[in-house]
């Protein structure tokens, strides 16, 4: 059987930093609450300037460098993200364009928090049935969307992303082993944006209403993420007869600490098995997973053949679980 493996992983951050001690000044908050409520210290900004695609790039050419892999070998990519650089055309056509991918096609996903995941199905699928090498992004560039005068959402959200680099492994050692994804349109007035899209036109009236920024009702936000995200991570080592302990990795979404340690808790995962990289990025929405498996790449936290298990919620709502055994590593 054919599986999608992860042979690469690379992630990109602006250079800027906003903390805490900087939303001070700027909104009615203090780094003591933040810390306390949310886990966050500081997160990163684009440039004047940086759009997602820029980030895009920077972590695609990192990719295919490390992985000596060539730009025209790439036969799809994809991405993940609520902030495109435009409504059209798409992220990955200017990212195709950016890096020389002549051969590949592509298109946008749309997932918020859980995009990245719905982008490695998307993928794996696409690797199931005949492409050979597809590279999946997820990123974001929220300070784009954020409300600045809004404590209850500027406090949360960076920029930032990261990109895989997904091949055919017939090496049940490697690749995807499972996934439980879902949406429920319901939720979509507890999170969203207000304006800017086909049933609200942006207007001068809805600029000066500010309602082209993010929009949340954390409480119901905060209810749902923890129980589904926790459920869907403990649901998918039942399915697969598998107990905390198996796991290399743990990755769940980055969106607040505490909804990280119900799920982590009810998973059955202890504190060194989680990923927990909140305090210096914030939640960079579709950005979240692939930057904390680059950072537990590179910092030797899991090796080839390592059980790798992804959790996610978001804005829609959507949420779900990817299960799998990392590497083939490649090395250009």
């Amino acid at each position: 059987m054919i599986r999608a493996a992860i042979t690469g992983v690379a992630s990109y951050v602006p250079k800027k930093v906003i903390t805490n001690f900087d939303l001070e000044k700027m909104v009615d908050t203090n780094d003591e609450w933040i810390q306390s409520r949310t886990g966050i210290k500081e997160r990163r900004v684009a440039a004047e300037g940086e759009a997602s695609s820029d980030m895009s790039v920077s972590a695609v050419n990192k990719l295919l460098a490390e992985t000596g892999t060539k730009a025209e070998e790439i036969d799809a990519i994809i991405v993940a993200t609520v902030t495109p650089d435009m409504l059209f055309p798409s992220t990955a056509a200017l990212i195709q364009e950016k890096i020389g991918a002549h051969n590949a096609w592509g298109y946008d996903l749309s997932g918020a928090c859980s995009g990245f995941l719905f982008a490695l199905k998307s993928g794996s699928s696409l690797i199931q049935t005949g492409s050979k090498k597809v590279i999946v992004v997820g990123v974001d560039t929220m300070s784009s969307i954020l409300d600045y005068t809004d404590r209850n959402t500027c406090i949360l959200f960076g920029d930032g992303g990261g990109a895989v680099l997904l091949e055919p492994t017939e090496d049940e050692n490697f690749g995807m082993i499972d996934d439980i994804l879902h949406i429920d349109g319901s939720g979509a007035d507890a999170l969203h944006m207000k304006a800017g899209g086909s049933r609200k036109p942006a207007t001068h009236a809805t600029v000066d209403a500010r309602e082209h920024f993010i929009y949340q009702d954390g409480r119901s936000v905060f209810k749902r993420a923890s129980n589904d995200m926790a459920n869907v991570s403990a649901e998918i080592l039942e399915k697969n007869n598998l107990k905390a302990e198996d796991v290399g990795i743990f990755i769940p979404h980055q969106a607040n600490k505490r909804i990280i340690d119900v799920a982590a808790r009810k998973a059955g995962f202890k504190d060194e098995q989680v990923l927990l990289n909140i305090d210096k990025y914030g939640n960079t929405t579709a950005g979240t997973l692939p930057l904390g498996l680059d950072e537990v790449v590179r910092d030797g936290r899991i090796k080839d053949g390592d059980l790798v298990l992804f959790a996610a919620f978001g804005a829609g709502y959507t949420w779900g679980s990817i299960l799998l055994r990392y590497g083939p590593s490649k090395k250009g």
